[in-house]
């Protein structure tokens, strides 16, 4: 948009020309906030007070929220992320997930290091569960006699059904809350990054090698969904708006995209090429996702197009969370979490 304009000394006093120019440079500024389909947001880097590498971070509304990571970090906030404060640490060992029903109940995913066992009988991994916003934690073995089964990440459909998965297709269900846990059969080996489960009986799994399973019946059967590339990215995260439209991210900024509830999936021009680590959409048109080294990308046409978008930091970013279309966050690694607000006119 060109304009094109003369002012006349004799006709227009200099105090009045500054505030014309002022006013045009304003309009230009804002100009794109002012087009009734515009996106006018920010990225902006919020206080820890700590350097733990954070791994996931979740709310339950636009207030309450919770970020978890390494040696037993985590924090919650109350007013979307202006402060965050620390909780006493439920165990020394790594949080790599969390999971919240309410802002009273929650799931953490908790992963020792190897060189801390102190016999070959000792999990690898466990789960804590809170039923009072995380003020006291009781651990859950969710493996069972799978000593070394390693998980890194848990999703709950409702209170009742839930999943927890992770190394060598490792994947275990829950149907009564969490007490009691049975291992799900996997067409793979590899290892399972991320899910996504629209309610008890439709799922979603991603992982290594390219990983893209899909379930309509709560488990009992998972097929494989089957890329258009023969490229074989290793896929970190997975996120459905619907039965059928669903996007996965991973490797080498690879973004995929389903139409048909993850039967096939075909590659989108992410524009970008870092690791992506998670990716969340809006609707089937807004979406972001996010990676290694501050990496930011956002769509708002169902992922045809991406574009970069600055976050404000360096730092790797671990995970996403929306907690509406105008409030969103990610975290990462040094303690970073940004937080996001969007001023759609």
């Amino acid at each position: 948009m060109n304009f094109k304009f003369e002012i006349s000394n004799s006709r227009l006093k200099r105090p009045a020309l500054r505030r014309l120019l002022l006013a045009f440079v304003v309009f230009f500024l804002t100009a794109d906030c002012l087009l009734p389909t515009a996106y006018c947001f920010s990225w902006e880097r919020q206080k820890t007070g700590t350097m733990a590498w954070l791994r996931a971070v979740f709310f339950v509304d636009e207030r309450r929220g919770w970020a978890v990571g390494g040696r037993g970090a985590l924090l919650s906030t109350e007013d979307g992320g202006v402060s965050w404060r620390p909780l006493r640490a439920p165990t020394e060992d790594n949080l790599r997930d969390a999971f919240f029903l309410d802002a009273r109940r929650g799931w953490l995913v908790c992963e020792r290091e190897w060189f801390k066992l102190a016999t070959k009988t000792e999990p690898r991994a466990y789960l804590l569960k809170t039923s009072d916003g995380g003020a006291t934690w009781a651990r859950v073995e969710a493996a069972g006699p799978d000593v070394d089964a390693r998980l890194v990440g848990v999703r709950f459909a409702d209170a009742e059904h839930g999943w927890a998965f992770g190394e060598m297709g490792a994947l275990y269900v829950t149907s009564d809350g969490g007490a009691t846990w049975a291992r799900q059969l996997v067409p793979t080996r590899k290892l399972l990054l991320g899910a996504h489960f629209a309610d008890a009986r439709r799922g979603w799994i991603v992982g290594a090698g390219a990983t893209l399973l899909y379930t309509s019946d709560g488990g009992a059967t998972w097929l494989a969904g089957q890329l258009s590339s023969q490229a074989a990215p290793r896929l970190n995260a997975v996120t459905f708006v619907d039965s059928r439209r669903g996007w996965a991210a991973g490797s080498g900024g690879a973004v995929y995209s389903t139409s048909d509830g993850g039967r096939t999936w075909a590659a989108q021009n992410s524009g970008v090429a870092s690791d992506l680590y998670d990716v969340k959409f809006l609707d089937e048109r807004e979406g972001w996702a996010a990676g290694a080294a501050g990496t930011l990308i956002h769509t708002t046409d169902g992922g045809r197009t991406w574009a970069a978008e600055a976050s404000g930091t360096p730092q790797t970013l671990e995970r996403l969370f929306f907690a509406s279309r105008t409030r969103g966050w990610a975290v990462g690694f040094g303690g970073t979490i940004i937080g996001f607000v969007n001023r759609q006119s």
